[in-house]
């Protein structure tokens, strides 16, 4: 497979339609259809269900797509690391980050960074501990900064001195919005959201003790902003760290006895990393271990 036939199949994937993909690639329709005729033969599957006006993925094609876009991504990420300018340090620096309070800390940390090389870009990427651990197997991301608890013996790390506070998120119209704290045997009575890591739900059961065995678990989130929507929507109360801004009817009502967990920002162990990036390694264990 070649690169430049991938991207033409992601384009056709996203657009839907071969003669618009054909219009964006800058190529006939004819050369476009002949490639990705190729591509199936070479695969010796079908990737797309065609009629005359749309074309839909197969569960080949689905599968494909989301490798091609791990190629696709490593390929760009690659010619990034390799392309800097001379004298000026430069490129691109991709974090997987979990939606947590010391985010802020690193978000600090690359406006100083940059201040000292503009030429440095960052990408984030907003995912689970689990997600943003396989992107970094894959080479797709830098660092990572995970939420504990987390297995760091194969990477490098730093812990973020920061502590995560777990509470209730509960609506402001809910008997428990008023209260300054709230504990197991209470919250043990409400319907419970839980984010999707099986290592956190553990601490959260852990926490609960044999309340654990009357909770009515409603549902799994994975992204702190779609358990606020359920929490708003009333499907219960969600167990998340404490956030701003998830909603202006919420209320984050503190755990008691409380409930904290750290975060660490990792990177992969003797791995061959951009100078950006090792750059950027030394500027944090400065500014954070100072």
């Amino acid at each position: 497979m070649e690169l430049r036939v991938l991207r033409y199949f992601l384009v056709v994937a996203r657009e839907g339609n071969i003669t618009r993909a054909a219009g964006l690639l800058h190529m006939t329709q004819p050369t476009l259809s002949r490639q990705l005729m190729q591509l199936e033969s070479e695969l010796g599957v079908r990737l797309f269900q065609r009629n005359k006006y749309h074309m839909t993925l197969t569960e080949e094609g689905l599968l494909l797509k989301q490798r091609a876009q791990e190629i696709v991504a490593l390929s760009d990420k690659a010619k990034q690391e390799l392309s800097r300018s001379e004298g000026e340090l430069s490129g691109e620096i991709s974090i997987g980050c979990a939606e947590a309070r010391s985010f802020s800390l690193l978000a600090a940390q690359i406006v100083a960074f940059r201040s000292l090389y503009p030429r440095v870009r960052f990408r984030i990427y907003s995912a689970t501990a689990d997600d943003v651990q396989d992107r970094m197997e894959k080479g797709l991301l830098d660092l990572g900064l995970l939420m504990e608890p987390v297995n760091v013996r194969r990477y490098a790390f730093l812990r973020m001195p920061v502590q995560e506070r777990y509470g209730a998120l509960v609506r402001e119209d809910s008997p428990l919005a008023s209260m300054s704290s709230v504990g197991p045997e209470v919250l043990a009575n409400y319907p419970i959201l839980l984010g999707g890591r099986e290592d956190v739900r553990g601490e959260i059961a852990a926490w609960f003790g044999e309340c654990f065995d009357r909770v009515e678990v409603a549902a799994h989130f994975n992204l702190i902003r779609n358990g606020a929507a359920l929490v708003e929507a009333g499907a219960g109360v969600a167990l998340t760290i404490s956030q701003e801004n998830l909603g202006e009817h919420l209320r984050f009502v503190p755990l008691a006895p409380e409930l904290e967990l750290g975060s660490v920002l990792v990177w992969k162990n003797s791995f061959s990393f951009a100078p950006a990036v090792h750059r950027f390694i030394d500027h944090l264990k400065n500014a954070l271990q100072a």
